[in-house]
């Protein structure tokens, strides 16, 4: 079995559980905002909804390698070996980091580590467009594969903006289950803060999803 194939088979996995982990997240998101549930049913979807976007941020970090590896083998891209290695050193960092902040979660440190990882996934977003413009322009490389590259980029850069939308919904999750009174100001407050992040997300959620639909078609030339 050639190597190739091994990264095809790999690349496709990661493509599988960012897909379906991101549905999964996606239904569970809904029962987690449904003021009509007890704290405590919306505190197990919420636990649901976390361990099915490991897939999805696992998954993430693991498709870059594996595609780059896969251009550069297949000729599709001008990559050199050394820009292989970097490819696999950045997505083994990634993933890492991804696997410290789930496992870690509410440690002091983790805060800090999860403003580093934004900032290292606006890198990433950053380099690669400025990459894939440089083919572009260059007339190096398939365009597919470029077409690849750069939409790779903006799903990174709509979990940033996912990332960034959501941040109001932590804490009012908190005052959910604080136990007070679910009829209060205070919680009502909470909820509407909780459905209007959970509806800001979800454009970038669909653009997402296009962008696999998109990326599938492009890797088996359906399109391109």
């Amino acid at each position: 079995m050639s190597s190739y194939l091994l990264l095809k088979y790999a690349h496709l996995i990661a493509f599988v559980y960012w897909l379906g982990g991101d549905l999964g997240t996606f239904i569970a998101s809904r029962q987690v905002v449904n003021d009509k549930l007890s704290a405590q049913s919306r505190q197990v979807a919420l636990k649901i909804m976390l361990a099915c976007d490991m897939g999805p941020k696992l998954a993430m970090p693991a498709i870059l390698p594996l595609g780059i590896h896969m251009a550069s083998v297949s000729g599709a891209l001008p990559i050199s070996t050394e820009l292989v290695a970097a490819a696999w050193l950045v997505g083994a960092y990634w993933f890492t980091v991804v696997l410290v902040l789930f496992l870690n979660e509410g440690k002091p440190f983790t805060q800090k580590l999860s403003q580093v990882d934004l900032y290292f996934r606006i890198a990433v977003v950053l380099v690669l467009l400025g990459w894939v413009t440089v083919l572009a322009v260059s007339g190096q490389g398939a365009l597919w594969a470029q077409a690849k590259v750069a939409i790779f980029a903006l799903m990174v850069c709509c979990g940033i903006a996912i990332r960034i939308n959501l941040k109001p919904f932590v804490p009012a999750f908190i005052q959910i289950m604080s136990g007070g009174d679910e009829a209060s100001a205070d919680n009502a407050s909470a909820n509407a803060t909780m459905a209007r992040c959970i509806a800001r997300c979800r454009p970038f959620v669909w653009l997402i999803w296009a962008g696999l639909f998109t990326s599938a078609a492009l890797g088996i030339h359906l399109l391109g």
